[in-house]
C-alpha cells in the first residue's frame, strides 16, 4: 500500500477517533443537564472511544494498520512492528485529523443556542488536565504515571492481539475494549488522552489553560507507548518450549 494511502487511512481514522469519542463528550455525556437527564454520561463516552477504535480500525487498519495514535506508531517502532521512516508522516496526518475532527465538532457544538466553552474548568471541550483542570483535582505525578501506564498497557494490548498467533479478525475488538477500559479508569484523573493527537486537536479550542498541560499528554503517552512496545518485543520472541507461539 502507497504511503499517501496510508497516511489518509491514518487522516481519517484519527478524524473519527476525534469525532466519535470527543463528540460523545461534548455533545451527549451531560445532555439534558440535571433536571432532565438524558446524556450518555461517563460510561457513555468511555464506551464510544472504544466504539471508534473499533470501528475505525475495522475501515482502515488493513490500509494503514489503523494506529490513529502517535504513541501507537512509536510503541509499534519500538516494537520492532513499524518502520521508523515512516513515523513523522504517521504524526503529522494523525494530528491533522484529530485537528479537522476539533473543528468539526466545534461548529456543531457552538449551533446550540449560549454554547461557550470555559477555559478554567476542568475537561472544557473534552480537553485532558492536571490539577485544577483534572476532573478529579489529581496531581501532575498521578496523571503522568496514570497516563505512562495505560498507554504501556494499551500498546501490550495492541500488540498482542496483532500477533500473528492471535486468533485472526478479533484485534479490532480487544484494542476498543481496552481503550474503553483505559477511560473508565482514567477520566477522573486526566480525562483520559494515552493519545496525543487526540489531546491536541481539542486544546486547540479549550484554551490556554489546556495548551499550557499539553506537553504531559505527548510525553507521558509516548514514553507509555516506548515501555509498551519493548516489553511486548520482548515477551512475543517465540519460545520453542510453549507449542503454539508465533514469530
Amino acid at each position: 500500500m502507497s504511503l499517501a494511502k496510508r497516511l489518509a487511512a491514518e487522516f481519517l481514522g484519527t478524524f473519527w477517533l476525534v469525532l466519535g469519542g470527543c463528540g460523545s463528550a461534548v455533545l451527549a455525556a451531560k445532555f439534558g443537564g440535571d433536571t432532565n437527564p438524558l446524556g450518555i454520561g461517563f460510561l457513555g463516552v468511555a464506551l464510544a472511544f472504544g466504539l471508534t477504535v473499533l470501528t475505525g480500525a475495522y475501515a482502515f487498519g488493513h490500509i494503514s494498520g489503523g494506529h490513529f495514535n502517535p504513541a501507537v506508531s512509536l510503541g509499534l517502532v519500538a516494537g520492532g512492528r513499524f518502520p521508523a521512516r515512516d513515523l513523522l508522516p504517521y504524526w503529522v496526518a494523525q494530528v491533522l485529523g484529530g485537528l479537522l475532527a476539533a473543528a468539526v465538532l466545534f461548529h456543531i457544538a457552538s449551533g446550540q443556542p449560549g454554547f461557550a466553552i470555559d477555559h478554567t474548568a476542568a475537561g472544557a471541550f473534552a480537553s485532558n488536565g492536571y490539577g485544577a483542570l483534572s476532573p478529579g483535582g489529581y496531581s501532575l505525578v498521578a496523571a503522568f504515571l496514570c497516563e505512562v501506564v495505560l498507554t504501556a498497557v494499551f500498546l501490550l494490548v495492541i500488540m498482542g492481539s496483532t500477533h500473528s498467533s492471535a486468533p485472526a479478525g478479533f484485534a479490532p475488538i480487544a484494542i476498543g475494549l481496552a481503550l474503553t477500559l483505559i477511560h473508565l479508569i482514567s477520566i477522573p484523573v486526566t480525562n483520559t488522552s494515552v493519545n496525543p493527537a487526540r489531546s491536541t486537536a481539542v486544546a486547540v479550542f479549550a484554551g490556554a489553560g489546556a495548551l499550557g498541560q499539553l506537553w504531559l499528554f505527548w510525553v507521558a503517552p509516548l514514553i507509555g507507548g516506548v515501555i509498551g512496545g519493548a516489553i511486548y518485543k520482548v515477551l512475543g520472541r517465540p519460545d520453542p518450549s510453549v507449542v503454539g507461539t508465533g514469530r
